[in-house]
């Protein structure tokens, strides 16, 4: 039997610092009807970051002479290096603008520390558990629209050898990530950024929805 997914952007306005995100993606459903049981929600690892605290002021951090180096030899702002740093359990190399940190159990650009999708003069870092941050939005959608979804955590990585970015699904909760030895919940999140934006577009997350004819 086919099986047909619609993928639609939600406009929850801009993140900041101690919102209930939970209660912004359920506002931003389409009408009528809202969100559905089965709906997969899809949402920014910037914006869940955010809403949980996880900004850090650079005219509060001090470089260290290691950050001051790594700064001069890839053109950065050496107190975003010292961020990276702190975020990172080693640096395995770099190109001007970025650093490829070992950080969070995998390889990542920067150790994951934004500056695009923070306010001035701050960067915002990866949630700190990302699946415990989707398990979280996912109870409070429950709890609030009494509905049960799933939630994706999602962030964008560039791949060796290609140009551009895809989604990758940092954490998960309600749903199998791999099924038939596919890399579902990474699918899914590469879906939904294509309609999702950058943090001042006021878009970051995603309905991503099944049905059978």
């Amino acid at each position: 039997m086919d099986r047909w997914f619609s993928v639609s952007g939600l406009a929850t306005g801009l993140i900041r610092p101690g919102d209930a995100i939970a209660d912004r993606l359920i506002a931003a459903a389409p009408r009528p009807g809202g969100l559905v049981d089965g709906d997969c929600i899809v949402v920014a690892e910037s914006a869940v970051a955010t809403a949980e605290g996880r900004l850090v002021r650079l005219d509060g951090v001090k470089p260290t002479p290691v950050a001051r180096d790594l700064a001069r030899r890839y053109t950065m702002d050496p107190r975003i290096v010292e961020i990276i740093l702190q975020e990172s359990d080693a640096v395995i190399g770099g190109m001007p603008g970025l650093l490829l940190c070992r950080a969070h159990g995998t390889l990542l650009p920067n150790a994951g520390v934004d500056a695009s999708n923070a306010p001035p003069g701050c960067v915002v870092l990866l949630p700190a558990n990302p699946g415990a941050s989707a398990a979280g939005i996912r109870d409070a959608i429950r709890a609030s629209a009494g509905v049960e979804v799933a939630v994706i955590v999602a962030d964008s990585r560039p791949y060796p050898m290609r140009s551009g970015c895809a989604g990758i699904a940092l954490g998960y909760a309600g749903m199998a990530a791999i099924r038939h030895g596919r890399a579902v919940a990474d699918c899914i999140a590469s879906t939904a950024e294509l309609v999702m934006g950058e943090a001042d577009e006021g878009i970051p997350a995603a309905i991503v929805r099944w049905w059978k004819p």
